[in-house]
């Protein structure tokens, strides 16, 4: 059963909360401090409105004709982008209860000068985040929030390029630790909804699959609920044993031919210092499907964190996770990843973040993607900070299809202002 109604009204509810909350980017500030100015005086906390301009040279921003008369283009084709994204971020710290809201409203403007009619596919986008924690300095402590994000990078990495995605997950966490912190447990409840619909009027060719089409693509909207119980030991000062379980259940709203995948997770492993500059994580486990359609494989994370200096920190790792996927019921990836950050001065920030995933999808399917981001960030003055990047998306896939198979290169120019 179709329901035409409901991604207009989760859109309106985007907007209602992006009014209210901070730009999510904020957060990132030079050293960690929080934004520059005074702010607005909310209890024993701060409001801070912000503002981002963003110019952004992405080379794959959908698929259009070509000359905007001619015929459809088999490549992403590439645009110069406006980004005006105001927001508000607030921070109410207590006890208690404390408080934590970021968001903002992102208007995606295509300038059409490069690729002729991309300007019809100008947008809207944003993201809210609010976090409540209830009696954070208590043996038990509880968290309840809800995450909100209207986007053109979907989670769904079954599907292509070209698709808008509507994702909200409301949330609730609980950390109890008995007899002064050595044990921690932390049940959680999670159910989260994703919606797409095209960010253009046109199948890629060759695009004989769904999970390719972006005009297909929302008959795999879908509600996701997950259950979760994290353990820590710490059986030394610095050294802990771990415990991560979960159920994770996905069900489709419209589509009656991909299964439902009912996915029961359990890994153990120890997590901790083994140098003063050294952290080290891992735990290995199994991923079992108790849907119909079956499967389990193995599961686990290895990762290390390096700190090179006082403002220097490297980290990198392998992770194998078995979750479920639209069109296919579940996939396994296989991710290598690392990171870097420097703090330079107080004012100068750099990373550099990349990874490398192969997905294996059920049935032959597979992708390997390659991502990279990486640039500088200055803050100019306590309420002003620039900042620019280059990011990289490769994906090539089994399947032929050109919304499969590509490369975008974004550039971008960022300059973000905070009271």
């Amino acid at each position: 059963m179709k329901q035409p109604g409901t991604f207009r009204l989760t859109l309106g509810a985007l907007a209602l909360a992006a009014l209210l909350p901070a730009t999510a980017s904020a957060q990132a500030f030079v050293g960690g401090r929080p934004p520059g100015g005074n702010g607005l005086k909310v209890g024993n906390g701060r409001l801070h409105p912000t503002l981002e301009l963003e110019t952004r040279l992405d080379s794959g921003v959908g698929y259009f004709r070509e000359a905007g008369t001619g015929p459809l283009s088999p490549d992403l084709s590439g645009e110069l982008a406006l980004h005006i994204r105001p927001g508000l971020m607030l921070d109410v710290p207590s006890p208690k209860l404390a408080i934590a809201l970021r968001g903002n409203l992102d208007y995606v403007a295509y300038t059409g000068l490069i690729t002729a009619g991309s300007g019809a596919a100008s947008h809207l986008e944003g993201a809210a985040d609010l976090a409540l924690r209830f009696n954070q300095e208590s043996e038990l402590s509880v968290e309840v929030g809800d995450e909100l994000t209207r986007s053109d990078r979907t989670r769904t990495a079954a599907l292509g390029a070209g698709i808008l995605s509507l994702f909200n997950e409301a949330r609730v966490k609980a950390q109890w630790k008995p007899g002064g912190g050595a044990l921690e447990v932390t049940p959680s409840l999670a159910y989260a909804m994703e919606f797409f619909e095209p960010l253009g009027g046109m199948t890629p060719i060759g695009c004989t699959d769904a999970a390719c089409d972006p005009l297909a693509a929302s008959q795999f909207n879908y509600g996701n609920l997950r259950l979760g119980a994290e353990g820590r030991w710490r059986f030394l000062p610095k050294t802990a044993v771990v415990v991560d379980t979960g159920l994770e259940y996905r069900g489709y709203f419209n589509d009656t031919t991909t299964p439902s995948a009912a996915i029961l997770h359990a890994m153990a492993g120890v997590s901790g210092l083994i140098s003063p500059r050294i952290t080290l994580t891992a735990k290995a486990g199994w991923g079992q499907n108790l849907g119909s359609s079956g499967g389990g494989t193995v599961v686990g994370q290895v990762e290390g964190t390096y700190l090179l200096g006082p403002s220097l920190t490297v980290k990198g790792g392998y992770l194998r996770a078995f979750e479920p996927v639209a069109a296919y019921g579940t996939f396994r990836d296989d991710r290598v990843y690392a990171e870097g950050r420097s703090v330079m001065g107080s004012r100068l920030a750099l990373h550099a973040t990349g990874a490398l995933d192969f997905l294996s999808f059920a049935g032959s399917r597979g992708d390997t993607l390659v991502t990279l981001d990486l640039g500088p960030e200055y803050q100019i003055r306590p309420w002003l900070v620039g900042a620019v990047g280059y990011m990289l998306g490769t994906r090539s896939s089994s399947l032929g299809a050109a919304g499969l198979n590509y490369t975008r290169h974004e550039g971008y120019a960022r300059v973000s202002v905070s009271y």
